[in-house]
């Protein structure tokens, strides 16, 4: 069976069935909640409120977690969705915040977090750590009173954060800006499925059509990420918000050579942490248009195994956003339906005109991760060697600063725990050699 006559066998996916919203993409069709309604965690809401001045001393932040009880998830939570999420967002907080807290990272969760957290996630299906998930997509609060997030209620102006590390507007804007990046990003899939059901019903024009309309919308995408520069500073991201948003992969020059033990009782897991790359829409654009990326040894947390970084970051995806990219890849054939009309100048336009604009995406990313990771980190690099010390960004270094967590090899490791700019180009290259595949089946 040819996989044209195999994808339109399979039913096109419902995006309301993967809880992803016609509207609002991937941050669902609901408002996150600001905090968890049950009076039983009040604590864990108190504290997660309190971060940015228990953190101002390592260690207070790590007594008051110390000090909490040990609850487990009653069913006010595990009854709804939004209640799991928000406990899973709060408990990701409150586990970065203990191991990162000072310049010494604590490599056992103890029980009062470690326990509902592996339960939380364990429904949700993803890691127990904080994820773009927890920090981005169930992390944001419209300003105006606003039970549903209609439009105009996700402008960047009319959003803000409901927990961070810091309390600086830099972190909070750091996450708000791929809050709207998602809000934006919801009619690329509005227009991808479209473009597959006009494949279906044999529509030439109306392909052409929804790949121009495909191309806009990434182009929007590419000016949005761009907007992280107006009130994120590289230095504050790079020293004081991104030490905290790291996991436990490649961490072993910073103190956790095993990643982190959940509970006394428990086990050293390794995760990495949160990262765009755990983006569904951005996985979700590389499926609509055939860019495949390769397994890269340089993205392993292990030596010379070779790993597909961005399909290891599905893995902490929500279950059901990541059975979406899973359904869409297993009907999606537009890259199919390109090449198989090479004649059609309309089509082929537009087709690379949405390779172009992806491409023009990737290179801003590219551009924002120089300018708020790979600067600060050479200019760091360049301070400690005029004081004749190490670096931090190198192994084994011991921090400069005893007041807050030691920066992770910065310059090539990403909180994801990947090689970052590898990584990167690597993504941007294959971008290209699919445009650059069309164009040869062309000619």
């Amino acid at each position: 069976m040819s996989l044209s006559h195999r994808t339109k066998m399979i039913p096109l996916p419902v995006l309301e069935e993967y809880c992803i919203s016609p509207d609002h993409g991937f941050l669902d069709g609901r408002l996150p909640l600001t905090r968890l309604t049950s009076k039983k965690y009040t604590r864990w809401e108190d504290i997660v409120a309190q971060l940015p001045s228990l953190l101002q001393d390592g260690s207070q932040v790590r007594s008051a977690i110390d000090e909490l009880e040990v609850l487990a998830l009653d069913e006010s939570i595990l009854g709804d969705v939004r209640e799991l999420r928000r406990a899973y967002s709060v408990l990701g907080f409150m586990a970065h915040a203990y191991v990162w807290a000072t310049e010494r990272p604590r490599d056992v969760l103890p029980e009062c977090v470690a326990g509902p957290l592996l339960h939380a996630a364990d429904i949700l299906g993803v890691p127990p750590l904080a994820t773009y998930s927890s920090l981005v997509l169930w992390n944001f609060k419209v300003a105006d009173v606003c039970e549903q997030p209609e439009s105009g209620c996700l402008d960047l102006e009319n959003i803000t954060t409901i927990n961070t590390f810091t309390g600086t507007v830099d972190e909070s804007w750091f996450y708000l800006v791929s809050v709207r990046f998602e809000k934006i990003g919801s009619s690329c899939l509005n227009h991808g499925l479209q473009i597959l059901r006009a494949i279906r019903d044999g529509d030439d024009k109306a392909v052409t059509d929804g790949l121009n309309k495909l191309a806009a919308a990434i182009e929007r995408l590419s000016r949005a990420l761009m907007e992280m520069e107006t009130k994120c500073e590289p230095s504050v991201f790079y020293f004081k918000i991104r030490p905290f948003l790291a996991g436990w992969t490649n961490m072993s020059h910073l103190g956790l050579p095993q990643g982190v033990k959940y509970g006394a009782e428990g086990q050293y897991q390794i995760f990495s942490g949160g990262s765009n790359a755990q983006s569904s829409l951005i996985q979700t654009l590389d499926i609509l248009l055939g860019v495949k990326h390769s397994a890269n040894a340089a993205h392993s947390s292990k030596a010379n195994q070779k790993v597909n970084y961005l399909d290891e970051m599905k893995k902490y995806m929500p279950r059901q956003h990541r059975e979406f990219l899973y359904h869409l890849a297993s009907v999606c054939n537009i890259s199919e339906y390109v090449s198989a009309n090479a004649s059609n100048e309309p089509l082929q336009k537009a087709y690379g005109h949405c390779i172009a604009m992806l491409q023009r995406f990737r290179d801003n990313h590219i551009q924002i991760v120089t300018k708020y990771i790979i600067l600060p980190s050479n200019s760091k690099q360049e301070n400690s060697n005029k004081k004749g010390v190490l670096s931090p960004i190198e192994p084994n270094t011991k921090a400069a600063d005893s007041s807050g967590p030691k920066t992770a090899s910065c310059k090539t490791i990403g909180t994801g725990g990947t090689k970052l700019m590898p990584f990167l180009k690597q993504c941007r290259d294959e971008t290209i050699a699919t445009g650059e595949a069309k164009k040869e089946n062309k000619n």
